[in-house]
């Protein structure tokens, strides 16, 4: 079956049970066809264009380029990545909450299935969501880059990343990964059976914690013979990441590294951090007061990693109590003038 096709079948299965939006993958596939035919007659003069510009993008007169394209699929992109947010968030923090707080979610009359099964169902269809999506995406850029003969395609990707509206950046979707592992242990664990879930047009079998010569990754396998890897090595302290937090351009730190190059204590936290303060990474700009703190994960390598999480939490707390101490020194000082 052909992508598109398959794309089409999965967004209309999810739509009859939530109206989500998507990438229109038919409609921009349209918006191509008529931009080849248009290029075609004049192939030679096209390649021309192309060479006399040296960072091959496409031809000044595409009105693919002047406006049709990539506005739509930007559109598109940004509600695709702000509903599996706030929806990836709104599970993980039912999943996390007290008991208390799930019966007054329940009492409000959410009738979605939440117990063992159900949240297992529900993260899965959400990854699905989230890569089906991103797979879309590549495609259609790839396909436009093969009709221009050129890598505005690419470039427009790049440029997503930077605004931070790329889905595979998502912090939420490394946290719901990392909720699929932990529901499923659980699962084991407790030895409970249950009956599987409706088959869906999946993207992906299921998420995995791959050690590589001793480095943790978060893996998943997509339905085109693509793999994502997560790298869960800091790259501060180049160990496995304790208490990981994730930067708004999607780099994974340990908590008192991110505090550690942001010039900040982990007293004032991250919130506090100046904007001009860069990834030690990509080097961006402004991407530490909105970190997410990845307690999914967090719970995943401390169930993975038991020796080491012990070790370094040990390590940690008697850091922390230090900072905590000259933090506190330094303000009575400031306070009565010594």
């Amino acid at each position: 079956m052909k992508f598109c096709k398959k794309y089409e079948e999965y967004m209309q299965g999810q739509k009859e049970k939530k109206n989500l939006p998507g990438v229109g993958f038919k409609k921009l596939k349209k918006i191509l066809k008529k931009c080849s035919r248009n290029h075609l007659p004049s192939r030679m003069a096209f390649t021309e264009a192309i060479n006399q510009q040296h960072d091959h993008n496409c031809p000044r007169e595409c009105p693919v380029c002047d406006g049709t394209f990539f506005p739509e699929l930007l559109k598109e992109m940004e509600d695709v990545v702000g509903w599996f947010n706030e929806n990836a968030q709104k599970l993980l923090e039912l999943h996390l909450a007290s008991g208390f707080k799930k019966c007054i979610t329940w009492f409000k009359g959410n009738s979605r299935k939440r117990d063992h099964l159900g949240l297992i169902q529900e993260g899965k269809d959400l990854v699905n969501y989230a890569l089906i999506n991103a797979v879309a995406i590549r495609k259609i850029l790839k396909k436009y880059d093969k009709i221009h003969e050129s890598r505005q395609g690419q470039a427009f990707k790049t440029q997503v990343q930077k605004m931070r509206i790329e889905i595979l950046q998502s912090p939420w979707l490394c946290e719901l990964m990392a909720f699929h592992i932990n529901l499923k242990e659980s699962q084991k664990e407790s030895g409970a059976i249950v009956a599987s879930p409706p088959p869906v047009h999946a993207v992906f079998d299921g998420c995995s914690l791959t050690f590589d010569d001793g480095k943790p990754f978060l893996s998943c396998e997509l339905s085109d013979s693509v793999k994502i890897d997560i790298d869960l090595t800091c790259s501060i302290c180049l160990d496995t990441v304790f208490d990981p937090i994730s930067l708004t351009c999607g780099h994974i730190y340990c908590y008192m590294c991110a505090c550690s190059a942001a010039s900040v204590s982990v007293v004032d936290g991250l919130k506090t951090a100046d904007t001009a303060k860069k990834c030690p990474l990509c080097r961006e700009v402004g991407v530490y007061k909105g970190a997410v703190h990845l307690e999914e994960l967090s719970i995943l390598l401390r169930r993975s990693c038991r020796e080491y999480w012990e070790e370094r939490r040990k390590t940690e707390r008697a850091e922390r109590l230090q900072q905590a101490k000259e933090y506190w020194d330094y303000q009575c000082r400031s306070f009565t003038g010594i």
